[in-house]
Order: structure tokens, then C-alpha cells, then sequence
């Protein structure tokens, strides 16, 4: 039985287009999801992905719209094939019935990985390039809260029966910082 799934990333996208060619490609069933690839909370994806049988083929309009990543779609790839269900994307023309289909499918999985790696040496480089120089990365340190006196504010307000959630909100101070200084 072919199987499709269809996903877009907000509801002002339309699913319309991966639909014709779902049914053009003969499936007989369409799961559709509207949430961003990111999400891992995709209620359709899973019941696809239950309802599979082996010798079954999921088809999809293309790879990015059925895993969130690269490691994503490598795994539920792994498992369709254990399960002894294939895959078939449309329009990167891969299908992973075939011999062919299965080993262009690993390429541009291991092309994609091997980018991955070099992105990250590339930044690791850069990173320790910069910091050799004397520069820092990351966020900024915020001044302590005492030497802009929110702090003390925010104590004098609590003494006074004020809440302390209440008394960091009128001292202009995260309610974190109240607790942690509270305790000390």
C-alpha cells in the first residue's frame, strides 16, 4: 500500500500541492501535518508511521518535509527499512525500493553530515581564533545587581510585605536574582 504524508509549516501555506502529487503518485491514504519541521510533536507523522506495514511505501513530496534533520531522517529511514518499509520522495527522486534509490539516498544523507562537520570546524576555528585574540563570545555580563541598586530596591520592598516576584518586577530585576540573594 502506498502511504503519503504531506506537511507544511504554518497554516497560511498550503498542502494542496503535495496532495496532487501524493494522489498522482497512487496513494492511497495522506496523513498531513501543519507544523514546523522542527517540531517533533507531529500527531499524523506518528500514526503514519504506526500504521505501516512491511512491504508498504511512504511517499512524500520530498525528504525535508518528513524528518526535522539530517540525523532525524536517517533514523526513521533506518527503521522504515528494518520494518521492511520502503521510501519514495518525489521530487528528489528517491526511492528506497530500489538498489539505486537506496544508495542515493546514503549519499546525499553522508554529503549532508560531511557539511555538517566541516560548518562546525569552520566555526571552532573561527572561535578559537577569536579568542586568542582577547575576544569573548557569548552573552554580555550583566553589571551586578547591586551596583545598579535593584537589588537593594528589591529588598527594601519585601521588607515592606511586598511579594518578592512583585518587588523584582517593580525594581526592574529578573526574579531569579530576588531568590538567589534572598537565600544568601
Amino acid at each position: 500500500m502506498k502511504l503519503g504524508y504531506a506537511r507544511c509549516s504554518t497554516k497560511d501555506q498550503n498542502l494542496e500541492q503535495q496532495r496532487k502529487a501524493l494522489r498522482a503518485a497512487g496513494c492511497e491514504r495522506i496523513f498531513e501535518d501543519v507544523a514546523s519541521g522542527a517540531k517533533e510533536d507531529r500527531p499524523e507523522l506518528a500514526r503514519l508511521l504506526d500504521m505501516a506495514r512491511r512491504g508498504d511505501t511512504i511517499v512524500v513530496w520530498k525528504l525535508d518535509r518528513l524528518a526535522r534533520s539530517i540525523r532525524h531522517l536517517i533514523r526513521v529511514a533506518d527503521d522504515l527499512k528494518a520494518r521492511g518499509i520502503h521510501c519514495h520522495s518525489l521530487t528528489d527522486n528517491i526511492d528506497t525500493s530500489t538498489a539505486s534509490g537506496e544508495l542515493h539516498f546514503h549519499m546525499l544523507a553522508a554529503l549532508a553530515q560531511f557539511e555538517r562537520g566541516v560548518i562546525r570546524e569552520r566555526v571552532r576555528a573561527g572561535l578559537e581564533r577569536a579568542w586568542s585574540e582577547g575576544k569573548r563570545s557569548g552573552r554580555k555580563r550583566a553589571d551586578h545587581p547591586d551596583k545598579i541598586g535593584g537589588l537593594a530596591k528589591a529588598q527594601a520592598l519585601i521588607r515592606g510585605g511586598v511579594k518578592p516576584a512583585d518587588a523584582a518586577r517593580q525594581a526592574g530585576i529578573a526574579r531569579s536574582t530576588v531568590y538567589k540573594y534572598m537565600s544568601a
